[in-house]
């Protein structure tokens, strides 16, 4: 089944090529077939990931699966939020936003936070019945970026367990811990469960 990802971040296509590979998927960016993305106005990352999920598959005439994710920083009053990746501006990079964050955090003390991702997979745009899958990764931000891998927050986004950040992870290991492999991981089970029921 072609399946179009409401996204054109290749980071997230790769991790959920990877993620959802038992279910034999060929997932295309929504860039790739020249679908804009269309504006995100909500306040929940579920609320946004419907809209991405029907845009696309509006636009592509093909089933589409949309994540809406982003970190949560308690201090920051949940912020950046879903404005995680325009967190410094509709065109910021990866560094604009991690500079912001770092600076907004100058001088506190509380650095927990977690990164939130929510999965929604549909059919066609109007179905009524959206498979939706959510995910929760706890940590806390550091000043000093660390580690190559990741895209992002995860240079600044320490994990206590693994004792260091999630851009220093093994892909194995952080698709295993993320909010983002979570989701995907509840989001596998329950297509498996919707596929297998279907004629």
């Amino acid at each position: 089944m072609q399946v179009v990802l409401a996204s054109g971040n290749q980071g997230k296509l790769t991790e959920l090529e990877t993620l959802l590979a038992p279910l034999s998927l060929t997932l295309v960016s929504q860039g790739a077939l020249g679908i804009d993305a269309p504006p995100e106005p909500f306040g929940t990352f579920v609320e946004n990931a419907l809209v991405k999920a029907r845009h696309a598959s509006r636009a592509s005439g093909l089933p589409a699966i949309a994540d809406d994710s982003g970190l949560a920083v308690d201090a920051l009053a949940g912020a950046p939020g879903v404005h995680s990746a325009r967190y410094a501006g509709a065109q910021a990079s990866d560094a604009d936003n991690n500079r912001k964050l770092i600076g907004a955090l100058n001088n506190i003390e509380q650095r927990s936070a977690a990164f939130h991702s929510v999965l929604v997979f549909i059919e066609h745009p109007e179905d009524p019945c959206p498979t939706i899958a959510a995910g929760r990764w706890p940590g806390r931000i550091q000043d000093a970026p660390e580690g190559d891998g990741g895209f992002g927050y995860d240079p600044h986004f320490f994990v206590p367990s693994e004792g260091t950040t999630a851009a220093a992870l093994p892909t194995g290991r952080k698709n295993l811990l993320s909010h983002r492999g979570k989701a995907a991981a509840a989001l596998l089970a329950a297509l498996t469960e919707r596929f297998a029921a279907q004629p």
